[in-house]
C-alpha cells in the first residue's frame, strides 16, 4: 500500500510525527488565514478603506471657464459640476434631477455638446468652454432658444426646461436646420414629466428657423 507525501516526509523527524498536522494541513490551515483577512467584512480592511477615501477629499485648485468666465475655484475630486455649478458659483439654472444621468434636468454644452453636469466630474471641465442655460442670455433678455420655448409654450412645470433648451442649443450648433426625426433625437436624452414634447420640437424647430435668419 503506497504511503502519501506528507506520511513519507514525516518519517525521521523525531516527536513532529505526533503533533497531528501534516505540511498539506498547514498549507492548507494558511489559504484559510488568507481567506479570513481579505474578506470583505474584515474590521482592518474596512479601517483601511475608509482611510483611503478621507485622503481623496484633499481639494484641487481648478479654472472653470463658464459662460466665457473664468471661475478659479478649490474642489475635491469627487465633486460633479453639477454641485460645482450649483453650489459653489451659484448657476442655478443647471437643475438637479435624478443625478445619474437619465433625466437631462442637468444638461450643459461642453465644448458645444450636451452633456450631463450630474455625470461629469468638475475636474474633467477643467480647459474646456462650458455653457449653461444662463449663458444663453443677453444681459435680461431671453437667448433664442429661450424665446422661442416661450412662443410655442414648450413647458409646463419648467423644470426640465433649462436642460431642454441646452439639449435644443447644442443641437443647433451642430445642426443648423434639423429635420423632425434628428430633434426628436436630439432631445431624446431629455424627460419631460408633463409631455410636452409637441411643443418642445415646435420650438426648436422655430430656433433653428430664428437663428438662421440672423436672430441672437
Amino acid at each position: 500500500m503506497s504511503e502519501d507525501r506528507d506520511t513519507k516526509e514525516c518519517r525521521g523527524s523525531g516527536d513532529e510525527c505526533g503533533r497531528g498536522v501534516t505540511r498539506r494541513q498547514f498549507l492548507a490551515s494558511l489559504g484559510i488565514g488568507a481567506i479570513a483577512i481579505a474578506a470583505p467584512d474584515n474590521p482592518v480592511v474596512e479601517k483601511e478603506a475608509s482611510a483611503a477615501v478621507i485622503k481623496s477629499g484633499e481639494a484641487l485648485e481648478i479654472t472653470l471657464k463658464i459662460n466665457d468666465h473664468a471661475h478659479h475655484l478649490l474642489v475635491e475630486p469627487r465633486w460633479s459640476l453639477l454641485h460645482v455649478l450649483r453650489e459653489e458659483i451659484g448657476f442655478t439654472g443647471t437643475k438637479v434631477g435624478c443625478e445619474r444621468g437619465e433625466c437631462g434636468a442637468c444638461t450643459v454644452l461642453i465644448d458645444n455638446i450636451p452633456r450631463y453636469a450630474c455625470m461629469t466630474l468638475a475636474v474633467e471641465a477643467e480647459g474646456m468652454e462650458v455653457t449653461t442655460v444662463e449663458g444663453l442670455m443677453h444681459g435680461e433678455n431671453l437667448g433664442v432658444v429661450q424665446r422661442a420655448f416661450v412662443e410655442h409654450d414648450a413647458l409646463q412645470c419648467g423644470y426640465c426646461t433649462p436642460g431642454q433648451i441646452m439639449a435644443v442649443e447644442g443641437l443647433l450648433r451642430k445642426t443648423p436646420d434639423p429635420s423632425f426625426d434628428e430633434i426628436r433625437n436630439g432631445v431624446s436624452g431629455n424627460l419631460c414629466r408633463c409631455g410636452a414634447y409637441v411643443n418642445i420640437f415646435k420650438a426648436a424647430k422655430r430656433a433653428g428657423e430664428l437663428k438662421r435668419g440672423g436672430v441672437s
